[in-house]
Parts: C-alpha cells; sequence; structure tokens
C-alpha cells in the first residue's frame, strides 16, 4: 500500500521520464511511459483496494471485502478525503450485517467524510435511519429517511424508505 503522496511522485518521475524519451526521439517508450503514469493518477484518486473491495461486495463476499479493506493500514495517509469517507462507507456496511451499533460510527463518520455518488449517501443515511429506530428516536430517523428520500434519485431505495416508515409508525 503505497502512501498518496508517492503515488504522485512516482507519476511525477515517469512522466518526467517520458518527456526524456520523447527529446531522444523514443517516441513508443515515451508514450507507454505516460499510460503508465495516468495510472498512477487514476489510483491517486481511486483507491485500488477500494475498487476490490466493492468488486468482492457486490457478490456479497463480505470477508473478501473485509481482507482488501484490511490491507489499507494507515486511511488518513493512504486516502484523499472522499476515499476515506468511502472506507467508512464499506466498513459500515460490513458491520451492519452483524452489529448495529458499529455500524452507526462508521456511517456517521463516512457521511461526515462525504461519499460522492447521492445513492450512497442515500443508503448510509437510510441505515443511520434505521440505527435511531431501533434506538426509539424518532425524530431523528424521520429526518434521516426525509434526507435519503431527497438524496434518491433514481427511486432505488423507495421501497426500503417507504416500509421504514410504516415500521416507525408502530414505534
Amino acid at each position: 500500500m503505497y502512501n498518496k503522496n508517492i503515488k504522485l511522485i512516482l507519476a511525477a518521475a515517469l512522466f518526467g521520464t517520458a518527456v526524456w524519451q520523447f527529446t531522444e526521439s523514443e517516441i513508443g517508450n515515451g508514450i507507454f511511459l505516460i499510460l503508465l503514469s495516468l495510472i498512477f493518477i487514476l489510483f491517486y484518486f481511486k483507491n485500488e483496494f477500494i475498487i476490490l473491495a466493492f468488486l468482492k461486495l457486490r457478490k456479497q463476499d463480505f470477508p473478501g471485502a473485509q481482507k482488501w479493506l484490511s490491507k489499507i493500514k494507515d486511511p488518513q495517509a493512504a486516502l484523499v478525503r472522499k476515499q476515506q469517507g468511502y472506507y467508512e462507507y464499506l466498513h459500515g456496511l460490513m458491520l451492519s450485517q452483524t452489529n448495529l451499533m458499529q455500524a452507526e460510527k462508521h456511517f456517521k463518520k463516512a457521511v461526515e467524510l462525504g461519499l460522492s455518488m447521492d445513492t450512497d449517501l442515500a443508503i448510509a443515511k437510510l441505515n443511520l435511519a434505521g440505527v435511531a429506530m431501533s434506538r426509539r428516536r424518532k425524530l431523528e430517523a424521520t429526518n434521516l429517511m426525509n434526507e435519503a428520500k431527497k438524496l434518491d434519485k433514481q427511486g432505488l431505495l423507495k421501497d426500503q424508505i417507504k416500509m421504514m416508515k410504516e415500521q416507525l409508525k408502530k414505534i
């Protein structure tokens, strides 16, 4: 696991070497090195271990996703702010299967750090609403569900929100 700054340094070094190769009339080598430096820039903004963890989660392989996330030793040093949000979000999703109270901490941190997609933010807020319902905090749960409904522009969570509102009426 490389530090996020090391990735940028490697990309700059590869780009500098590519420029040198162009001046030496080695056009093929220069193009290859520029493409290689673009991979390091991509991995600066999109962490490779988080991508692999998402792929494991798509297959409902929670232990596999946890294995990839555990390779990130220091999230603050290795990840940019949005990636830290997704790191916490993934931990929250995995913990929501077993321990809601610990998952709440991770979802709150993910919402605080920020998530790129509105749907992911809506899922995090909906999970927080579920935790608030389980703790009998009706007002907080209602507010979080309304926020999740606003963020869910495609209507993917409409059924879950409707089901949770009906459960909330029973409290």
